[in-house]
């Protein structure tokens, strides 16, 4: 994985020739820590922690990062991805904001770290595919939308309610006539100065400004007196490593989530990596950045933190703005430290409005809109399962939901592969191509042949599909020859081999030779042993590079008959 054969898994790679570059390192730092600081204070809001944790998390994820991570652009630290995941959860266990909640999310940051840690070590990048396109997109759209239900109290200056999907939204409409209009007036600002500032380029931090500027007409106006919720003092504690202490059943409470939050930072951050791959001939290496985030996950859990996740508006903010090296994520981090240790002053007096402004511009960016347009236009059938899995993450406990998400993007995958049919291939006239047969396809066959194709891996999952259809094709009257084309078989597992080998002896027992052709897969070759099949064909003379040659070979006389 490394170029160094001889340190396999060095320290900071991403660092590796950063010297150069540092100045841009330094501007692409201190342009993220500019975006970064309200965005995690906004996040650790939206999980119920104080805001200061989030500039903890976001420290350890970069520190953790550049450590053992290999990506020189990817920014990790909180994430409102998978916050409104596991808040939801742990406040069926411990109500948020006391000392027990605090203790589960740090114990549910070790538990991720060290899940992504396996990953990284047993390369289970993988699993980083098991999130179809549809099933991702309406799973952010259902987090968007729960993201949208929590922030709207504040951005009105209404009180937070708690509970299901059903119970805010019941609260909401009870309170809707209470809004506070200054309260209003500095969200919708703040939202409009964010989306103005990115409409005009990413790089400005329209979050900052929006933050800093309702912060401070709050302090001139006097806008605390008047109802406008703020986010009050906080103490700014210094971080001290320690183990949570938890119980044998807290560990069986966190540990489905902590497998369900795993999974989905693995998607994002693999999606990130591969989107800002590193320097001209770096490619990606998404077990070591697995590594990289597992690492940022143990040291927020040991400070008392919570997950850390890959933020791809942030890693695009350090590529855009000449970023080369994790140097930039340290740059970010140490700027974040001077923040949370002379800033609370100031920003004990920013309003809750705005910070929940920030949180719906995340929301929207993440309902993908325009993604959903193209996969409604282009596959209705995933556009349903795109919708389908939006409902289940708002409607349902949003870790089942979630848990759904997963469950539906991989019976679509299995489901694609057992709906693969056998196809006819014919030849191409004048040439010695055998090709599927289509309607714009004036091919060629032979008289008492017949070549098929199954364009997928032969498993347990389509092996009774492929026997009757195989079966169906053996019992063409006058066929002296089937040749199955399986160029597009790269594997086959136990059950598979069974039915094939039934087929072979059904065809032979009708006087019909069977054989194969461009079995180009060595793992479906060493099957073929394994399994007896290469017996069952007469031998591996019945096995054979091209079609034209198993024809010319088993069927030199057969008249050709034009379609």
């Amino acid at each position: 994985m490394s170029k160094n054969p001889g340190r396999p898994w060095p320290l900071f790679r991403s660092l590796q020739g950063a010297a150069p570059t540092l100045r841009y390192d330094l501007i692409a730092g201190l342009t993220m820590a500019a975006i970064a600081v309200p965005e995690q204070m906004a996040t650790a809001r939206l999980g119920g922690f104080p805001p200061y944790l989030g500039f903890y998390v976001f420290v350890a994820g970069a520190v953790g990062f550049a450590l053992l991570g290999a990506n020189r652009f990817l920014s990790s630290g909180a994430d409102s991805t998978i916050t409104p995941i596991f808040a939801a959860s742990l406040a069926l266990i411990a109500v948020a904001g006391t000392p027990q909640y605090a203790v589960l999310a740090a114990l549910l940051a070790l538990m991720v770290g060290l899940m992504l840690l396996g990953a990284g070590l047993f390369r289970a990048g993988w699993v980083a595919n098991l999130l179809s396109i549809p099933v991702m997109t309406g799973f952010l759209a259902g987090i968007a939308v729960h993201i949208a239900i929590s922030q709207a109290p504040a951005f009105l200056g209404l009180p937070s309610e708690s509970g299901n999907v059903f119970l805010r939204l019941q609260a909401l409409a009870g309170q809707i006539g209470q809004f506070n209009p200054l309260a209003l007036a500095i969200g919708s600002a703040c939202l409009i100065l964010i989306v103005a500032a990115e409409k005009l380029s990413p790089r400005l931090p329209g979050a900052l400004a929006a933050l800093g500027g309702a912060t401070v007409l709050v302090l001139a106006l006097n806008l605390e007196q008047r109802g406008v919720a703020v986010i009050g003092a906080f103490h700014v504690e210094a971080p001290h490593p320690a183990l949570p202490l938890v119980g044998a059943e807290d560990f069986v409470r966190v540990l489905g989530l902590a497998a369900i939050i795993t999974l989905v930072i693995m998607v994002q951050s693999a999606a990130t990596s591969r989107s800002f791959a590193g320097l001209p001939g770096e490619a990606p290496d998404i077990d070591r950045d697995f590594l990289g985030l597992g690492a940022g996950s143990l040291l927020a859990g040991l400070f008392g933190g919570f997950p850390v996740n890959a933020s791809p508006p942030r890693t695009a903010i350090v590529a855009e703005t000449g970023g080369r090296s994790q140097f930039a994520g340290l740059t970010a981090a140490a700027a974040i430290v001077l923040v949370a240790a002379y800033g609370e002053a100031f920003l004990r007096h920013t309003p809750e409005a705005a910070l929940a402004a920030i949180l719906l511009f995340v929301a929207a960016r993440i309902f993908r809109v325009k993604q959903m347009r193209v996969i409604a236009r282009q596959s209705r059938p995933e556009f349903t399962l795109t919708l389908v899995t939006l409902l289940a993450v708002v409607f349902l406990p949003v870790q089942t939901g979630v848990a759904l998400a997963i469950m539906f993007s991989l019976l679509h995958g299995l489901w694609t592969t057992t709906q693969t049919s056998l196809h006819v291939f014919q030849r191409l006239p004048g040439e010695t191509v055998w090709w599927p047969a289509h309607a714009s396809l004036k091919g060629e066959t032979l008289a008492g042949v017949r070549v098929v194709g199954f364009q997928a891996p032969l498993s347990f999952l389509n092996a009774e599909k492929f026997q009757r259809e195989l079966d169906q094709a053996c019992d063409e009257p006058g066929l002296r020859l089937l040749v199955l084309e399986a160029s597009s078989i790269d594997a086959i597992d136990y059950t598979a081999a069974q039915s094939l080998a039934k087929v072979i002896k059904a065809c032979q027992a009708k006087g019909v030779i069977f054989a194969m052709a461009r079995l180009e897969s060595l793992r479906a070759r060493e099957a073929l042993a394994c399994y007896g099949l290469l017996d069952a064909l007469g031998g591996p003379e019945n096995l054979f590079h091209s079609v034209d040659e198993a024809t010319r070979r088993l069927a030199p006389d057969a008249p050709v008959i034009k379609q």
